[in-house]
């Protein structure tokens, strides 16, 4: 594997280039979900900004919200793929040159904020009643998140016998044992 990379492998740039059903997924929910209806409905309630920080833009926020609940990702989740992963940052409209990514505690207060004031099940009946009004229907899907955590090499219940979810993957020269989630 050689260090340097190619201008292939800067998007905009690429001849080769295939685009994949997250990408049609993503320009689908953005030309369908009626974001300026959602962020008037949520900005009375979004907190304003005084002398400190500036708060996030409500609808980047709002389309995080989104990714979270179309893709699973937890909060922690959410945070990374936004540093990993092109696509999620261009649908949420971050440019990391100038914008600052949410951490995941900015992300939790937002979904607290929407859960306080009952906004997600507003949210949510808006836009599926927008999809049924253009014929589309959004299934939920699943993703899983495995974590690897260290633990011994022989993992025992009381029962001295081993837990079927346990699998011990191996990663590089050392021994994890993964749960699925």
């Amino acid at each position: 594997m050689s260090g340097q990379i190619t201008f292939a492998e800067e998007p905009s740039l690429s001849r080769r280039r295939k685009q994949t059903k997250r990408e049609r997924f993503l320009a689908e929910m953005d030309a369908v979900v009626p974001w300026a209806r959602l962020v008037a409905l949520i900005e009375p309630h979004y907190p304003k900004g005084g002398s400190g920080r500036k708060p996030m833009p409500l609808e980047r926020m709002l389309r995080i919200h989104f990714l979270q609940q179309w893709f699973g990702y937890s909060d922690p989740g959410m945070e990374e793929a936004l540093y990993e992963v092109p696509l999620l940052r261009q649908f949420v409209g971050i440019d990391l040159g100038r914008d600052f990514v949410p951490d995941e505690t900015t992300i939790l207060k937002f979904r607290r904020l929407l859960e306080r004031h009952a906004l997600a099940q507003a949210i949510f009946a808006e836009v599926q009643s927008v999809l049924q009004e253009k014929g589309l229907l959004l299934q939920e899907g699943k993703t899983v998140d495995a974590t690897l955590i260290h633990a011994p090499s022989s993992t025992k219940n009381r029962d001295r016998k081993r837990d079927p979810e346990m699998s011990p993957p191996r990663h590089a020269s050392e021994s994890f044992s993964a749960i699925k989630l």
